[in-house]
């Protein structure tokens, strides 16, 4: 089998593995937003990821007859494979056995991170993508000598700037490749140049001209070094790798053009160089420098190994308890590995050396470099703060580091069947026995959860009266709606206001530009804005609702009177307004009818749906808030129902 026939059969089979658990629709998290940006053409949040956005709405273009959510999933299914079928032509060409590369792209494929990432609408499977072809164009560059293969590595890397930054974590795999030549020789040259590049996107990341400087710097004094090997640089190349490196950087400019028309999904509106320099750099957030660590070293590593666990047999233990038999299977291809590492290390050292670096970049260079707080699911009785964890696990974070295990330990069961004598096919279902393992735990195909976001918006809105200011609390209460009216044109006349993200001066003025809800005085806290927003709406007539996944003391500093209509709550006319609703214990009254028709309807679609157990609580969650209307109405609420009440729904009673 030659190299590009592996390289087709990693990428087919992966690609129908996708497709066969790609979500039917909407997820949750920030895949809500990212097709609601694809569709508006707008500006999804910090860093803005412009080129992601302009090649989805493409590609969504092309699949017309497919439900938009569908096509844009499919895009992330097709980048991964993409991914698999560079990872498995490279490590062919590399080590001249084609059943190895096709078993490592497989078993990398088939990690759990990277297959969640490749069956929803997610950024982190292009940038995964982007990596690997940048990897890809290093090695025919380190191999060729030719400096078109430099070129062409120089500007993928660039294009992490208006893709996602993540793709960089393969920078100094690239950088390594592009100069190690196949005669052992290293090009100082290329590799000082390409460091070079590395430095003009971490600037051009951080609209840091000192960074950019230094970047532009490095590449013209490659023109000064030689390599016995290699020809120094001439001028046209360095003129070239220059001129590709701010053509990548030049879409970023695609976000000023964009926002001066205000479109839809519009975070941060960067329509000028300042702002600009805010939402790329993400100034938006409290970004983490190096140091000091937000958590102990040993706990950040130790939760690295958590999310390890997690990747090769995720359906014997769907949750983040460890199961026995998930372990063993784990330390299964720990040792599958350890043996493929060591078997292409003895075929080609170099391509080692690229595997091995991707791993410890992708892994140890991480860890240092986002310094993370705890996992959500991870350390809690060591750090019991809630505000020393994550949001969320962040395993995507890792996808290249488990990528290059995953290669090494498909490799390792091609070896294994080599050195036993079985047949090669023996060795592939050995590689591919992740795909089996992890099967139920990342199907995205599987109902409650299939359908769950989408229900959620829609139990949300639908019920909601015209023109209606609506408050949530989150990510996944907002995205969701986004998603709902943007692309389904779901009750548009509703507004939607995230509390959260008010504390950003940018969104304030959004609803002020918009709908003439803030006014001129913008000071103050998320809250204070809140209740300046909503005397606003109700003088305008417009009525106020807060979601009740808002916590009940959020909702008071909004307003006293409330009506449940289901899933929310809609304030009383003229309760926000008058000083004597400023006072005295909130009111918390029921529209039963309103409320009995939500919970017929969610009753109709849930017909005794329960959350699959995951690692990621959001599914249980929702579901429990979606049984809110049944707890409000229930007659006589038992002791569990009131808890429900008080801490899922943030109402302690009617």
């Amino acid at each position: 089998m030659t190299s590009r026939r592996a390289a087709w059969l990693a990428g087919i089979l992966l690609v129908a593995v996708y497709v066969a658990t790609l979500a039917p629709s909407v997820t949750f998290w920030d895949a809500g937003e990212f097709i609601a940006a694809a569709h508006s053409l707008g500006i999804p949040h910090p860093p803005g990821t412009p080129l992601f956005i302009i090649i989805l709405n493409a590609w969504a273009r092309l699949w017309w007859f497919l439900p938009y959510a569908v096509a844009t999933n499919l895009f992330s299914a097709v980048c991964t494979a993409l991914a698999a079928a560079l990872s498995a032509l490279w490590i062919s060409r590399a080590t001249k056995s084609p059943w190895a590369a096709v078993a490592g792209a497989i078993t990398a494929g088939a990690m759990t991170s990277v297959w969640q990432n490749a069956t929803e609408t997610e950024v982190y499977a292009a940038s995964l993508a982007l990596a690997i072809l940048a990897i890809v164009a290093a090695d025919l560059a380190g191999r060729s000598g030719e400096w078109r293969w430099v070129v062409l590595s120089g500007y993928l890397l660039a294009l992490a700037v208006p893709l996602h930054l993540s793709a960089l974590v393969a920078a100094p795999v690239v950088i390594y490749l592009a100069g190690a030549r196949t005669d052992g020789e290293f090009d100082r040259s290329t590799a000082l140049a390409l460091s070079g590049v590395t430095l003009c996107v971490l600037g051009a990341s951080r609209l840091s001209v000192v960074f950019v400087t230094a970047g532009v710097v490095s590449v013209l004094a490659s023109r000064l070094i030689a390599s016995r090997s290699a020809r120094r640089m001439d001028d046209r190349t360095i003129a070239s790798l220059l001129g590709a490196v701010f053509l990548a950087f030049s879409v970023l400019l695609f976000l000023i053009l964009r926002a001066r028309h205000d479109p839809a999904i519009n975070q941060g509106n960067p329509t000028s160089f300042n702002q600009l320099a805010y939402v790329v750099g993400r100034r938006q957030y409290d970004v983490a420098g190096m140091w000091p660590r937000q958590a102990p070293i040993w706990l950040q590593l130790a939760n690295w190994f958590e999310y390890a666990d997690w990747q090769f047999a995720l359906s014997f233990a769907p949750t983040v308890i460890p199961g026995v038999a998930r372990v063993c299977v784990t330390i299964a291809f720990v040792a599958l590995g350890i043996v493929g590492g060591s078997w292409q290390r003895r075929r080609d050292l170099r391509s080692w050396r690229a595997v091995a670096l991707l791993f410890l970049c992708g892994t140890i260079g991480v860890t240092a470099y986002l310094n993370l707080k705890a996992g959500s699911s991870f350390a809690w009785n060591v750090v019991p703060a809630a505000a020393r964890h994550e949001a969320r696990d962040r395993d995507y974070f890792f996808v290249l580091g488990f990528w290059a295990w995953g290669l090494w330990a498909g490799m390792g069961a091609i070896a294994i069947a080599q050195r036993l004598r079985w047949p090669v096919f023996a060795g592939l279902a050995a590689a591919g026995l992740p795909i089996a393992l992890n099967w139920t735990a990342v199907n995205r195909r599987m109902n409650p959860e299939a359908s769950l976001p989408r229900e959620v918006a829609h139990a949300l809105l639908e019920p909601l009266p015209p023109r209606a200011v609506l408050f949530v609390g989150g990510d996944n209460d907002t995205y969701p709606l986004w998603y709902a009216q943007q692309v389904d044109g779901e009750r548009r006349d509703v507004t939607v206001i995230t509390l959260p993200l008010l504390g950003a001066p940018w969104y304030a003025a959004e609803f002020e530009r918009r709908a003439r809800l803030v006014g001129p005085d913008r000071s103050g806290g998320p809250l204070v804005l809140a209740r300046r927003i909503a005397d606003a709406a109700q003088k305008a007539g417009r009525p106020v609702v807060v979601a009740l996944t808002v916590s009940r003391s959020d909702r008071s500093r909004i307003g006293r009177g409330w009506t449940v209509i289901g899933l929310s709550a809609i304030a009383d006319p003229g309760s926000l307004n008058t000083a004597s609703s400023r006072a005295g214990a909130p009111v918390m009254r029921v529209d039963s009818l309103a409320t009995a028709g939500v919970r017929d309807a969610i009753d109709r679609w849930r017909a005794g749906r329960l959350a699959h157990p995951a690692v990621d609580p959001v599914h249980d969650y929702f579901m429990g808030v979606l049984s809110c209307p049944s707890l409000v109405l229930a007659r006589s609420p038992t002791t569990a129902q009131l808890a429900s009440l008080d801490s899922l729904c943030n109402v302690s009673g009617r």
